[in-house]
């Protein structure tokens, strides 16, 4: 599994890397769950089920080893801190409901803290060095590393979501929505050659919906300089029970799983051919 190698690979206090051997790079920003001791106590006792965690996507990616790629996941919970936003915590979104780079609420709008209003300005900003920083440095350092030896980057940002949350968005979401900041983080032809993929498939799809790619996404792809980044943001529904206790559905994500790779590797060899 992808995730025991990665385990296997490099652990850091903020994340689980392993380097690959293509110029691409898999990001996890919220797969994880940790949350340590001493927020865990500042927490509502509801909020250590971590509920919005982008669970399980390491299993659901573990085809990202045969393509040589990069994986990049968090370890700890988006609870901590949010590592798609940016360190600025302006709104991706003004105008929509959306949670911050602190959370201070659950998507379905219940309240984390017991205090009811967070972590507090120094609190924050040890959050932000201790966990933030070392995820975006290491996207950073990847992406020079894979841009130096092949000339250009696909970073594939692996996100999963409740398909139904009232609170963020009406109806029912799209099983695949496909951001790249309405064009401008990756060439077109990269996109194109993911749309083309999705003809022969039984899930909805919309590209630069109401997901167009989180912070990670529009900061770090810049397609003129070689970087082409794709956020993918699932339904959990197409591959596991979007209700605690989160379980993986192999009758669901044998399914959606090879939908997926076919996606990230007509990207993967339309980066190589740009």
């Amino acid at each position: 599994m992808m995730a025991d190698q990665m385990a296997d690979s490099m652990a850091e206090p903020a994340f689980q890397f392993r380097q690959g051997t293509t110029p691409l790079l898999i990001s996890i920003p919220h797969l994880g769950t940790e949350i340590p001791d001493a927020i865990a106590a500042q927490l509502q006792p509801h909020a250590l089920s971590v509920s919005d965690t982008d669970w399980h996507l390491d299993r659901l990616y573990d085809f990202a080893n045969d393509l040589g790629a990069s994986v990049l996941a968090a370890r700890y919970s988006r609870y901590v801190v949010d590592l798609n936003r940016p360190s600025t915590g302006e709104s991706l979104y003004p105008g929509q409901t959306t949670t911050g780079l602190y959370p201070t609420e659950t998507f379905r709008g219940d309240p984390l803290y017991r205090n009811g209003t967070g972590p507090d300005a120094p609190e924050r900003a040890r959050r932000l060095e201790t966990y933030w920083r070392p995820y975006h440095a290491k996207l950073n350092a990847e992406i020079e590393r894979l841009k130096s030896t092949f000339g250009a980057v696909l970073l594939w940002e692996a996100h999963s979501i409740a398909g139904v949350l009232p609170r963020l968005f009406e109806g029912k979401l799209p099983d695949l929505n496909l951001g790249t900041n309405s064009g401008a983080s990756c060439d077109a032809k990269v996109l194109d050659a993911i749309i083309g993929t999705l003809g022969d498939q039984p899930y909805s799809w919309v590209a630069n919906g109401r997901f167009k790619g989180g912070f990670i996404t529009r900061h770090f792809g810049r397609p003129e300089q070689g970087v082409h980044a794709i956020q993918l943001e699932m339904c959990q529904s197409t591959y596991m029970n979007e209700f605690s206790p989160f379980d993986y559905r192999p009758d669901l994500a044998d399914r959606v799983q090879p939908v997926v790779e076919r996606m990230v590797r007509a990207a993967l060899d339309t980066v190589r051919r740009l």
